[in-house]
């Protein structure tokens, strides 16, 4: 990839030579172009370097992983297969795809219709009922974890599974309905008046009109909703820790921690692991996720 110097620092062909303003100026947009570029790459490297350093442990021999050495002298791709060959590990991959898989689709499934009501409806207490939604934001979980498993422990009966976490997420979550909200308030209303006189009901306007045009916002909530449960760590320990076979990727990491604390390779190789599919899913969704958190700004 080639980096092109600013126009600014070219002087066309067959001109005068420049003024000693001009040479001042070209020189001081030649070192803003120099300064921006190299903070670019420093902070590029500050946030890469980390990822590389748990990448090339992961490929390293038990022995090499707690020397000083950076790179591996062999490739040992097998520590990828001991870590899946480790028991349990497949089943926490599998119930940590079910918790933010269900999770997210439930999520987004029961914030959008709210947030499309709180964004183009007008009724009495819809003031208020955006203040609620707020302020369920700003509560802490902790506030509300110990009367929370008191009823799906004792109530319920249903600890040791981590259904108290994905069954909560069909009733929205506040975050994603005021984000999704925000999103909403961009859209004209036109599009929408323009349904309702060709015929359509508010369900039918959500679903052909709305929901088209919603996609990056969605995504957007989708990508933090996903991300979110995938990285959970204190909802599966409260739930989930006395059923092993419940247990999620970055609940059971700390419980394979433990077990190979002396080999840091087996260790590396087991994060990699955890971290690949997020790292995936932003890449490939980046581009609809930055979209959807600039246009949530747009109003207010």
């Amino acid at each position: 990839m080639t980096t092109q110097v600013p126009r600014t620092l070219e002087r066309p062909a067959g001109t005068a030579a420049a003024s000693p303003a001009e040479r001042t100026a070209r020189r001081r947009a030649l070192l803003e172009w120099v300064a921006v570029h190299a903070l670019g790459l420093a902070a590029a490297l500050f946030f890469v370097l980390p990822f590389v350093f748990v990448l090339l442990t992961s490929l390293m021999s038990d022995s090499q992983a707690l020397s000083r050495d950076l790179v591996p002298d062999t490739w040992q791709w097998g520590n990828y297969r001991k870590v899946l060959d480790t028991p349990g590990f497949v089943t926490w991959w599998r119930n940590t795809l079910l918790y933010a898989g269900a999770g997210t689709a439930l999520t987004v499934v029961s914030s959008l219709p709210v947030a499309y009501a709180l964004a183009k409806f007008r009724f009495r207490g819809r003031s208020l009922s955006l203040m609620l939604v707020i302020s369920m934001m700003m509560l802490p979980p902790q506030v509300v974890v110990i009367p929370m498993y008191l009823f799906w422990a004792k109530q319920l009966d249903l600890s040791g599974t981590l259904w108290p976490l994905i069954i909560p997420m069909a009733f929205g979550d506040a975050f994603s309905i005021f984000l999704l909200r925000q999103f909403l308030m961009t859209i004209p209303n036109e599009y929408l008046d323009s349904a309702r006189v060709d015929g359509c009901g508010e369900l039918r306007t959500l679903l052909r009109v709305v929901l088209p045009m919603a996609k990056p916002g969605i995504a957007a909530v989708a990508l933090f909703q996903f991300f979110y449960a995938w990285n959970d760590y204190f909802g599966p320990q409260i739930y989930a820790s006395e059923n092993p076979g419940a247990w999620t990727l970055s609940y059971g990491l700390e419980s394979f921690k433990g077990a190979h604390h002396t080999d840091w390779n087996l260790t590396m190789a087991a994060t990699v692991l955890v971290m690949a599919p997020v790292i995936v899913v932003f890449f490939f969704a980046q581009k609809a996720f930055v979209e959807g958190v600039t246009l949530t700004g747009v109003k207010g």
